[in-house]
């Protein structure tokens, strides 16, 4: 059975929604639907795995610590390294941001 990355938005978008599509030992994929959320003030990711992720809808502002302001276009992907610092300054308000995110 095929499914839609696009499909089934939730309606209540007030939080970010993190959705697992497929899950091992070694991987972790993930939808991650954003509208107008960002991360937290002085907060940053440092995780354990390293994650590439592809922008499919919207744009977004990511920042890697010490580093310039990234703006992210649907297409454009990045690879995040296991504990580089990163957070998500903006993403859009009146379109659904939509990410896929492969932790590996």
């Amino acid at each position: 059975m095929s499914l839609n990355i696009f499909n089934n938005i939730p309606a209540d978008l007030s939080e970010e929604v993190f959705q697992t599509l497929c899950k091992s030992e070694n991987v972790h994929i993930e939808r991650i639907i954003s509208n107008g959320q960002s991360t937290p003030e002085n907060e940053w990711y440092d995780q354990e795995n390293n994650e590439w992720v592809i922008l499919l809808q919207g744009k977004a502002g990511i920042r890697f610590e010490n580093e310039e302001l990234e703006e992210l276009n649907a297409g454009d992907f990045i690879n995040i390294p296991a504990h580089k610092k990163h957070r998500v300054e903006w993403t859009e308000k009146d379109v659904e941001t939509i990410w896929l995110a492969i932790h590996y």
